[in-house]
């Protein structure tokens, strides 16, 4: 007899009254885990509740749904995408469906379209789990780098600095709680990953801003509900050290082949996946300190 294939549990846990996460695996993409290697933000309000990113697939969009409604009776009104990551919108279409509203940045919307097929191909691996998932782009898009936004009393702000690990990466801060939905913008546990579409320069002015806020919980991208001091270490400093390395190899002549093998990975060596991805990261790292 086959055994039934393991399904994800998407469990809302609270991390500061009237908010909560639910941690993805740090894993990559699995028919296992659904695409859900990410984490998924709920905020309540006496006017409604509002989900942090969509998820990768309409099957688990309506997961994350059926999630919140265990944890508040209040309807989900907003479903705010952090960025153009199969798993931040791709699970819009089930929620539009709903008549639920999806919000984006408007730098994501081209990502979004330009690799939305992409996207869909890397998801293949999910068989059937994908099945009923359709690109679906959010019923509405902010502007500009920072967008107040509020719902029952509650404020969002929602900044944005061009992005980073993609176009449309947008932070979405709590003040009345000093809670920070980071998107990718923050990964900690495990190494951050780099794209053709991501830029590494916009990326640190992005993290900029959660410096300059100094949130007392950070919900990041990936990894576990943490605190400034990690998101700086684990995100921070491994972008500062691949920038600073890159240019001076790229200053001094040095080679791309030698330069990644030059850089030094051994402070992030305790993160999942280092010894893999980091000279992956510094490679791309070199390519787009050239092109400056």
């Amino acid at each position: 007899m086959a055994l039934p294939a393991w399904a994800v549990d998407v469990v809302f846990k609270p991390v500061a009254e009237g908010i909560y996460a639910y941690v993805g695996e740090t894993e990559g993409r699995t028919y296992d885990n659904e695409g859900l290697n990410a984490n998924i933000g709920l905020v309540v309000t006496p006017a409604g509740a509002v989900l942090i990113d969509s998820g990768a697939t309409f099957q688990s969009a309506r997961k994350i749904h059926e999630a919140a409604k265990k944890v508040t009776s209040q309807p989900v009104k907003w479903v705010i995408n952090t960025g153009d990551q199969d798993h931040r919108w791709l699970g819009n279409g089930y929620f539009t469906a709903q008549g639920i509203t999806t919000i984006a940045h408007t730098n994501a919307q081209a990502d979004m379209q330009t690799r939305s097929g992409e996207q869909l191909q890397g998801l293949k691996v999910l068989k059937e789990r994908l099945d009923g998932t359709v690109p679906t782009l959010p019923t509405r898009f902010v502007a500009g780098q920072d967008t107040r936004l509020e719902l029952g009393g509650t404020v969002f702000e929602l900044k944005h600095r061009n992005g980073g690990h993609t176009p449309g990466d947008t932070l979405v801060w709590l003040p009345q709680k000093s809670v920070l939905f980071a998107g990718d913008v923050v990964y900690v546990d495990r190494v951050l990953g780099l794209h053709p579409v991501s830029n590494t320069r916009n990326w640190l002015e992005s993290f900029a801003v959660i410096d300059a806020l100094k949130p007392q919980v950070i919900v990041p991208g990936h990894g576990n509900v943490t605190n400034l001091a990690k998101a700086q270490a684990h995100t921070r400093d491994l972008l500062l050290a691949l920038r600073a390395h890159m240019k001076k190899a790229v200053d001094d002549g040095v080679d791309l082949s030698a330069a990644v093998k030059s850089f030094d990975g051994k402070p992030f060596a305790g993160l999942k996946h280092a010894d893999v991805w980091i000279p992956q990261l510094a490679n791309q790292t070199y390519l787009e300190v050239e092109r400056e």
